[in-house]
């Protein structure tokens, strides 16, 4: 038992080994599309794009080793946690990468096109917002960290401020008549793209807390919708109590004999 319990625990390790190597490739992958879409580096995009499939490869072999622990050592309670955390994990990585392939895509559709400093440097911003949440995502899961974990979800808000900025400087832009509608449209999915990123940051912070604690964002509204659903039902037993009693007093009594 004692050997099976080490076994599974160097899997464990190798999973996370893996884990923390996707997450360098993703992490290198922002700054990177940020500079090939700020340098209309059709070159760059390309390859940027081609990279991807490195990440993908990565991303199959970590949930095949997991489910191949799941089925052959049967993991229970926080150990299990850790199992299925790296499984959810693995797909928020890789999804971040897939983001950026985007940004990568975008750019070859708005090569040519001229955008001003203030947007420049908006994308800029944002490229370098997205990146550090998603280290500090990272680091969370790699220290066991729940109280940092917990926090990306206010660290979150710099983000969608810059996003929410960003929109409004495309506004102002086509308005003004320096960005024609099409360019206006992929900007804003750039923009949607990073902002997604820290979402998925966001998300990582979660299940990290979940590995960590058992706790999820959805513990508590399954609490509240058991809470809605036991007062819904007192409900209508008190007024089905109450109908029970009415129909009771409207019930004739026996006809007295004169």
């Amino acid at each position: 038992m004692q050997e099976q319990r080490k076994t599974f625990h160097l899997e464990l390790d190798t999973i996370r080994a893996d884990i923390v190597r996707l997450a360098a490739l993703v992490t290198e992958f922002i700054p990177r599309g940020t500079e090939l879409l700020l340098a209309n580096d059709l070159e760059g995009a390309q390859q940027l794009i081609e990279d991807d499939d490195v990440i993908d490869d990565l991303a199959l072999r970590i949930e095949d080793h997991c489910y191949h622990v799941l089925a052959l050592q049967q993991p229970m309670a926080s150990d299990l946690r850790a199992i299925v955390t790296a499984i959810r994990l693995t797909s928020e990585i890789e999804r971040s990468g897939d983001l950026m392939v985007n940004v990568a895509k975008g750019s070859r559709r708005l090569y040519g096109a001229e955008f001003d400093a203030r947007l420049r440097g908006l994308i800029e911003r944002m490229g370098e917002e997205a990146c550090r949440l998603f280290k500090l995502a990272v680091d969370a899961y790699v220290e066991h960290n729940a109280g940092l974990a917990a926090a990306l979800d206010d660290m979150d808000d710099q983000l969608d401020a810059l996003h929410g900025d960003y929109i409004q400087a495309i506004f102002e832009a086509h308005h003004e008549g320096t960005i024609d509608l099409q360019a206006s449209v992929q900007l804003a999915l750039i923009g949607r793209y990073y902002e997604r990123i820290g979402d998925h940051a966001v998300n990582i912070g979660q299940r990290v807390e979940y590995m960590v604690t058992g706790w999820l964002p959805e513990h508590s509204g399954a609490a509240r919708a058991e809470v809605r659903k036991r007062v819904h039902d007192e409900i209508g037993e008190h007024l089905r109590a109450e109908s029970d009693e009415r129909s009771a007093d409207d019930v004739p009594g026996p006809a007295s004999s004169s």
